[in-house]
Formats: C-alpha cells, sequence, structure tokens
C-alpha cells in the first residue's frame, strides 16, 4: 500500500512511521509513506501557501494552486483513493478502513488553517473522512490514525493478522478483556476459563465479554449488532 501524504509538515508523518509497527511494515514493503509539501509548488517566492478569505472573515484559506499542482504531481496507480481529511467528512468507522484497505495507494489531503479554498474539492473530488465531531490544528493528526488503521488490516503488518481480526468493531463489537502474568494481583484473579486449556470455553467466555462491554459501553454498536444478527437469521 502506497500511502502520499500532502502536508504543510512532512515531518510529523515521517517521524510517525518511523517507529513500532509502522516502521516494521515500511521495512518489509508492505507500507510506502512519502510526505508532499504543498510548499514545494507555490508560485510564491516566499513559499506562502494560504490567504485571506475573500469576503472576509476570520482566518486564512488554503490556495488551491499549490495543493492541486502538488496532488497532481503525485503519480497514481490504478487502484487509487483520494481523502481528504475534514470536519465536514463522513465519520471513520471499521467498514470503511477494510474498504481503503483494499486500495493500492491513498493520497490524503491534510489541510490546516480555516481550510481548504473551495476549489481544491472541485478539481480533485476527494472523498472526506472525519474523525469525528470535533475539530483539530490540522490533518496530519487524522491522516496518520488513517494509515495505522488501514496498515493493520494488511496481511504481514501485524504478527498474526488474527490480532487485526479480533481487534474491536471487527465484528461488531467492543473486544473482549485481556489478561498476563501474573495471575493474581491486588486480590485480582484472571478468570479461571482463561487457564484451563478448553479454547470452545475460552471463545464463549471472550465472546459474551464482548456483549456485555459493548451492551454496557456502547449500546448503539450493540443495537445494530443485534438488528444484523436479526436480519441473518431471517
Amino acid at each position: 500500500m502506497i500511502f502520499d501524504v500532502l502536508t504543510l509538515f512532512p515531518e510529523m508523518i515521517e517521524n510517525y512511521c518511523n517507529f513500532s509497527i509502522m516502521k516494521r511494515a515500511s521495512e518489509a514493503n508492505i507500507i510506502s509513506v512519502n510526505a508532499i509539501n504543498p510548499r514545494d509548488f507555490t508560485l510564491d517566492k516566499h513559499k506562502k501557501v494560504d490567504d485571506t478569505p475573500y469576503g472576509g472573515g476570520a482566518g486564512m484559506v488554503l490556495m488551491a494552486q499549490p495543493y492541486v499542482d502538488a496532488y497532481e504531481s503525485i503519480k497514481k496507480v490504478e487502484n487509487s483513493v483520494t481523502v481528504m481529511l475534514s470536519p465536514q467528512g463522513e465519520p471513520l468507522s471499521d467498514d470503511i478502513v477494510n474498504e481503503f484497505a483494499n486500495f493500492d495507494q491513498m493520497i490524503l489531503l491534510c489541510g490546516h488553517y480555516e481550510g481548504f479554498d473551495e476549489r481544491i474539492r472541485e478539481i480533485i473530488k476527494p472523498r472526506e473522512i472525519s474523525l469525528g465531531d470535533f475539530v483539530l490544528t490540522g490533518g496530519e493528526l487524522p491522516a496518520l490514525c488513517l494509515i495505522d488503521a488501514v496498515s493493520r488490516k494488511l496481511e504481514g503488518t501485524l504478527g498474526k493478522i488474527e490480532s487485526a481480526d479480533e481487534d474491536s468493531f471487527s465484528n461488531g463489537l467492543i473486544e473482549y478483556p485481556h489478561y498476563t502474568k501474573p495471575r493474581v494481583y491486588r486480590g485480582l484473579s484472571v478468570p479461571e476459563v482463561l487457564l484451563n486449556g478448553n479454547h470452545k470455553d475460552i471463545n464463549e467466555f471472550r465472546f459474551q465479554k464482548s456483549l456485555e462491554r459493548t451492551k454496557l459501553k456502547r449500546p448503539d454498536l450493540y443495537a445494530k449488532w443485534l438488528k444484523n444478527q436479526n436480519q441473518t437469521t431471517d
């Protein structure tokens, strides 16, 4: 998977991807992360990429020319998707992450200030994605979240592909609780079922705990899961 990121702060992208699982995935050629700075494409001698908004108002707006030129400089593969990180976008979900994991290239546009000149949207026609109903200083953190989430779905990124399959939301439920050594800590013991070696019992225990946690912490997800189960059995 190729990730091409249009960002005014390429170091933020490069530094994060140079650690832990992202670094190992890059070294194994599972992912390739490239940061492209629109400042390198501006026609302004001062490398300016923003200006005041027409019609007045607070803040600065990212100019169309540097971003469109930077975008058009990227070599596109056939199976590619372009994403603009924006609070106006559809909320990111595990279903969307799974969808993106089927592409060979993702081009990510990170905004700043008051946002993008609308003509960037009109020309590039990206899919817009949001992390939620709040505003961040820039699009780099959402872009990194998306790179991380999608990379975990790619075969070879994690030690075992089952690690991704068992994550929260992968089956519509919150993940079950985990335990490790010691067996007893401050009077709290590891559930006995996890110690008996009976994988059928262990799987049932974990499934029930996932149901309980989802119902308690995310009743919206639990209701959606029940609806899907009813549709499946109809």
